[in-house]
């Protein structure tokens, strides 16, 4: 006698994965979607299928994922413009489910199939959908999961391009502001893999707009927000002193503006900020090409300077490093002083 009333349904293909997807997120469409109930069914399809992909794609604890699907979905994802659908539904999307994208979006992108990078591919003629993900940080329900998004996008040299080019970049010098700290973090921690991640890049960016770049930046170093001031600062020596950038670098540190800004963070009442803007003001000290404008500020400045440059400090490990370089500058302005005295 055959007890096979509760047999197991058949696993679902990797295109029938893609399918089911699919249709359930166009299900979404509230032009299709009449009563309430019908869209939270809709929503139960979503989220179901979105654990099916998870579980093809990192396995279910027990059995590993098969290396074969794991490329025919990502193939068939973007064979599907599937990649274009969860993109733009992921604003009605449900926490479970926006959960499930995230981490499925992340092993989607690093997939190979005949040494291309599909899903990449496809986003690459897509290219809006960078747009679409970084807007969405003004929606602080899925700002967090569209800037994890965003990261692993950027890992891509082609995809971190768009984004520096587009007219959305600028954006982030308005989201790393935002009220709301923990979306505002998320925007920093974007924008910081955007001018790290690609060194040669970033030059080539700030190259050709160097004045429009370091205008917004200003406003981020002279920030109410000591976040927004420290983390700036901080970011500005991670790319700025990079070697891909020394022509860049060269060229900030001839301008009295940005010489007056560190000297104004010098003062600034956190030491953290202190001690960051001195990494950046001893190249303008110690530039043995510096302009006159620059030496007659730092001349006229030169009791002030030696004055917060001897009661500043490094920390712990640093210290030793920090002291000797601070000898040495304070040396070059002493110098500078009376060679311009001397002149007067």
């Amino acid at each position: 006698m055959s007890f096979s009333f509760f047999k197991p349904s058949r696993p679902k293909t990797p295109p029938e994965v893609a399918k089911a997807i699919k249709d359930s997120l166009n299900a979404l469409d509230t032009k299709t979607v009449a009563e309430v109930k019908a869209l939270e069914k809709a929503m139960e399809e979503v989220e179901k299928n979105f654990v099916t992909m998870r579980c093809m794609l990192s396995g279910d604890g027990e059995v590993e994922p098969n290396v074969e699907q794991v490329s025919q979905l990502a193939l068939e994802i973007s064979k599907e413009d599937v990649i274009s659908l969860v993109v733009h539904k992921l604003p009605i999307l449900g926490w479970e489910a926006r959960k499930d994208l995230v981490h499925c979006w992340s092993i989607l992108l690093k997939q190979q199939v005949d040494s291309k990078y599909c899903c990449v591919e496809y986003i690459e003629k897509n290219l809006e959908l960078l747009d679409f993900l970084v807007v969405c940080y003004d929606n602080k329900e899925i700002a967090l999961n569209c800037g994890n998004m965003l990261r692993e996008c950027i890992k891509f040299p082609s995809l971190a391009q768009y984004i520096l080019n587009s007219a959305s970049f600028v954006l982030f010098f308005k989201f790393v502001e935002l009220p709301n700290f923990d979306v505002a973090s998320d925007a920093f921690s974007t924008f910081k893999d955007i001018l790290t991640k690609h060194a040669s890049l970033v030059a080539e960016y700030l190259t050709g707009h160097y004045d429009e770049f370091f205008d917004l930046y200003e406003k981020l170093l002279t920030s109410s927000n000591y976040v927004t001031r420290r983390q700036s600062l901080k970011l500005l020596s991670d790319f700025l002193l990079e070697a891909p950038n020394v022509q860049i670098m060269k060229r900030y540190i001839l301008e009295v503006r940005y010489l007056k800004i560190m000297m104004t963070l010098l003062r600034d009442s956190s030491k953290n900020i202190q001690i960051s803007a001195f990494h950046i003001f001893k190249v303008f000290v110690a530039n043995p090409n510096k302009p006159r404008e620059i030496k007659i500020i730092l001349a006229k400045n030169h009791e002030k300077l030696l004055e917060l440059l001897n009661s500043l400090s490094g920390k712990g490990a640093e210290d030793e490093q920090f002291e000797e370089e601070k000898e040495l500058i304070i040396k070059e302005i002493e110098k500078v002083s009376r060679l311009q005295s001397l002149k007067s």
